[in-house]
């Protein structure tokens, strides 16, 4: 048996969290198994045209790490297809939530949507009811006096406001990729740095500029500065660490911007501006310890 909460989570904010915080001390109280049921891809890369302007908070594996982290018991990551995307509200509930997992109960939040017809919440319970479900309603979180939402906190990020994003999250924002060999300028004038390759294309990068970051090799951290490019190119310079990483895995976790993209006439202008951008970050590391 399972009290469940079902969608796509993503960023896992802290307006996801209410919910997530209700299911799981529910299902205490209950004796029963919290679930989290999530889908993978996005839909609209599924069902809409557009898809390839969607940019996503979260890689699936991030997702499912967020979930457990806030304790619940089970995640299932649910393939969307066309097929599964005509299923209705009626039969996702009766076959997938209480057939297939053993619901008992189910979390709707206040802009939840369960399956094709696009159902109001009211619609969605009374449904719920009918094949047996308890349906426990949450309601939506402000946060500065602002609802959080997935598409609030991407449009925080797109114009670097990476500090509002991290108070919608709950957490820093974060990319993770390979590291690969780039053009290896910052290196001939003292500033090396890491160029990364998305591990998940489709997740959204930043706003253009430098940004005070801290960098993640395994269990190991450093204070470092980000440049993402106007193509979308990733170089972070890790502060006191000079290291062949190539084909590593590093994570970014970005932490305040610092400044807007400038084209340089020479290396020197450069290196002068790496210098003072570098000294601007470590002011304001102890800001963020």
């Amino acid at each position: 048996m399972a009290v469940i909460a079902t969608g796509f989570f993503d960023g896992v904010h802290i307006g996801h969290r209410l919910v997530l915080e209700t299911l799981t001390s529910e299902a205490r109280r209950r004796g029963e198994e919290s679930v989290v049921l999530t889908l993978w891809p996005h839909p609209r890369i599924v069902l809409q045209d557009d898809a390839l302007d969607l940019r996503l908070l979260n890689t699936v594996d991030e997702k499912m790490a967020l979930l457990k982290s806030i304790g619940v018991d089970r995640v299932e990551v649910l393939p969307f297809t066309k097929e599964f995307s005509e299923m209705g509200a009626e039969e996702y509930m009766r076959d997938v939530v209480v057939g297939r997992f053993g619901g008992t109960a189910m979390l709707l939040g206040y802009d939840n949507r369960i399956g094709h017809e696009s159902l109001t919440t009211s619609q969605t319970e009374e449904l719920a009811r009918s094949v047996g479900l308890e349906v426990i309603r949450t309601d939506k979180v402000s946060s500065v006096g602002i609802a959080v939402s997935s598409t609030k906190i991407r449009t925080a990020l797109k114009v670097g406001n990476v500090e509002l994003a991290a108070t919608f999250l709950c957490y820093p924002y974060r990319l993770t990729g390979e590291v690969v060999h780039g053009r290896k300028i910052g290196r001939t004038i003292g500033y090396p740095t890491a160029n990364m390759r998305e591990e998940e294309p489709l997740k959204l990068v930043p706003a253009p500029g430098v940004y005070l970051t801290r960098s993640y090799l395994g269990e190991d951290s450093w204070a470092s500065m980000t440049n993402i490019a106007p193509d979308g190119g990733i170089e972070t310079h890790l502060f006191g660490f000079d290291a062949d990483i190539y084909g590593c895995t590093l994570q970014v976790e970005f932490l305040r911007r610092i400044r807007d993209e400038i084209s340089f006439d020479s290396l020197q202008d450069l290196k002068k501006q790496l210098a003072e951008d570098e000294e601007n970050c470590k002011k304001l590391l102890s800001l963020h310890i």
